[in-house]
């Protein structure tokens, strides 16, 4: 995960406190509930310049840390592939 996209998460995330963010990182557990997780998918659509397909935005993408990161990387990915 970039650290790009772990700076943008944090702030979701109000019962984290300074535990490390990782890939099994629960999000809901940790306070991001549905409203925040429209914010923060906003959020990092604009950071990185992606939309993130509407089939993925569901309970499982957002299930964790990494099962965010792996969708926006497969957005960041299919991007590059069309741009090249």
């Amino acid at each position: 995960m970039e650290t790009r996209f772990i700076e943008l998460l944090t702030p979701f995330l109000k019962f984290l406190g300074d535990a490390p963010l990782t890939p099994d990182t629960p999000l809901r557990e940790l306070g991001l509930d549905s409203m925040q997780a429209i914010e923060l998918l906003f959020a990092l659509e604009d950071a990185f310049g992606v939309t993130l397909p509407d089939d993925d935005m569901n309970d499982a993408t957002f299930a964790t840390a990494g099962s965010l990161w792996s969708v926006l990387r497969a957005a960041l990915d299919a991007q590059q592939v069309r741009a090249a």
